[in-house]
């Protein structure tokens, strides 16, 4: 019968079809819980990897802290103990990782000889009056704490430090051995620091070559030390501006501070100590836009303020009321940076279409422009002798003009955008600021250059020490850092709570002034 047999071929077909389909279903199902557990597998491993970071952080704090620790107490030994040091030092660039790795694992520390005992413990109790600083000593000695060395731009240990042939150690003449000797302890303590710290070490500052090499810098021994080299920076003032602090600049006196917010520049005297309010309010632009940068002329009698309109606004300070003596306006709808010559007799303005417009302040006209930067320029500086001008911009390029010739002498591309340069007062190196969190110091004349990777986020500003020895810069990280010039060694680090957008040095190298996203302005006092 026809039509039966042809329903039995349709049931058939639909067993079939329902067959498949549950067999699809289990194998959907299968998949969804494969796909969960894959999710889960990666929000476990998301946690990890932000877990080590953290540590990763923190442990590279650790590190740097006990790194300045080493240097305070370094320069209190004797001269002929210090060459001792640093000839050590030398001697530790030479092993390999395998030696190293076996003198770790090697318990207890040779002894010092009885005239280096003497020494230091002299050195310490009579030239040092803080007993903090001689148990850091105490211990450093005898755990082998490591620390960022100074001279090798990586992790090392005090025992490899001294480690040479002629060491006799302190067992032989003091009693510290015997007051500290305990084997758990000294073992417990060696394998913390050795999970702490030596798993991870990495340097920072790297040498670049014509070619591409990139290699770590071997920090000279006297990288933290030395005249016109500061040790820190302490905070002395805070200044609560009441909006997002953009520019700052500090007068050739020190005596007044310059904060640029959103729609106003307030002036601040930090000669006396003591909570402070604004001595002055100079509203200018429009009230809901931000100053980008105010430059205030040497005689402190003219402030230069330029931001998110296409005005500059000149200043009167020397009046009882500071009023606006002059306004110069472009073509363009912000300015992103100011330079004054060193004659003071003009003002270069980057632009936010790309130009840098040169104004004559005697006449307040415009000269004339460089064109060039196919996006923002953002930052600028010019060499002491008023003949070279360099810029950077949202273009990723650092561009050298020549002012006798007005002309681009030379490009520098890059794969980020530039935020922040710097032109180094002596001569011969500008430093860079990147949006990729890098800092690049390049020589004006050569190929080679130093590249800095301690900031986590973008360089926002970066500003020389008028000696030229160092400079900082300052990052979306929150971060201020103090970098020895030319190489980068990190002289100290301040952390801030929010971005630290501006920053300015005062002409003597006595204070650093920041402007940050919390609304208000530090001033440091820096010292040596």
């Amino acid at each position: 019968n026809p039509p039966s047999s042809t329903l039995d071929r349709i049931k058939e077909e639909f067993q079939f079809l329902q067959t498949q389909y549950h067999s699809l279903k289990l194998e959907c199902e299968k998949l969804a819980t494969e796909k969960t557990e894959i999710q889960r597998h990666y929000v476990m491993y998301y946690e990890m990897s932000y877990g080590l970071n953290i540590e990763m952080h923190k442990q590279t704090e650790i590190a740097k802290r006990l790194n300045v620790i080493c240097a305070q107490l370094i320069p209190f030994l004797s001269q002929e103990h210090q060459q001792q040091v640093v000839q050590a030092m030398e001697r530790a660039k030479q092993v390999t990782m395998g030696e190293l790795n076996a003198s770790i694992g090697v318990r207890g520390l040779p002894p010092l000889p009885p005239t280096v005992c003497t020494s230091i413990f002299s050195s310490f109790l009579f030239n040092i009056f803080l007993l903090s600083s001689l148990c850091y000593f105490l211990f450093w000695i005898k755990f082998g704490y490591m620390f960022e060395s100074v001279r090798s731009n990586t992790f090392i240990t005090r025992r490899q430090m001294f480690s040479n042939a002629n060491s006799q150690w302190f067992d032989s003449c003091c009693q510290i051995d015997s007051i500290l000797k305990a084997p758990t302890q000294t073992s417990l303590v060696e394998s913390i620091l050795n999970k702490m710290f030596f798993p991870a070490p990495r340097a920072y500052s790297f040498h670049v070559s014509a070619d591409g090499q990139m290699q770590p810098v071997p920090f000279p021994p006297d990288a933290l030390l030395g005249p016109g080299i500061p040790r820190h920076a302490r905070q002395i003032h805070t200044l609560s501006h009441g909006e997002v602090v953009c520019a700052v600049t500090i007068s050739t006196s020190t005596r007044h501070v310059y904060t640029g917010g959103k729609g106003c520049v307030k002036v601040w005297d930090i000669s006396q100590p003591g909570s402070k309010s604004p001595m002055a309010q100079l509203d200018c632009l429009n009230r809901d836009n931000y100053i980008r940068s105010c430059k205030l002329l040497p005689d402190g009698r003219t402030l230069i303020v330029g931001g998110e309109a296409s005005t500059l606004s000149i200043w009167d300070l020397a009046t009882p009321t500071p009023r606006i003596k002059a306004e110069l306006t472009s073509s363009a709808p912000a300015c992103y940076a100011l330079a004054i010559s060193p004659d003071n007799k003009v003002c270069f303005s980057c632009c936010s279409d790309g130009n840098i417009v040169v104004w004559d302040l005697h006449n307040q006209t415009l000269v004339r422009q460089f064109q060039g930067h196919t996006d923002g320029a953002s930052c600028i500086d010019i060499s002491n002798d008023g003949t070279k001008l360099w810029t950077g911009g949202l273009d990723n390029t650092v561009r050298c003009w020549d002012l006798r010739e007005g002309r681009q002498l030379q490009q520098h591309d890059f794969t980020s955008q530039i935020f922040s340069l710097g032109y180094c007062p002596t001569g011969e190196w500008l430093a860079v600021g990147m949006e990729s969190s890098n800092v690049e110091v390049l020589h004006v004349s050569k190929p080679d250059k130093y590249q800095l990777h301690l900031h986590e986020s973008c360089v926002l500003s970066l500003k020389f020490a008028y000696c030229g020895k160092w400079f900082v810069s300052t990052g979306k990280d929150n971060l201020l850092n103090a970098w020895r010039t030319p190489y980068g060694s990190s002289i100290f680090q301040s952390k801030e709570s929010s971005s630290v957008l501006s920053c300015d040095i005062s002409p003597d190298d006595q204070f650093i002034v920041t402007g940050s996203g919390d609304k208000k302005a530090t001033v440091y006092e820096v010292i040596y």
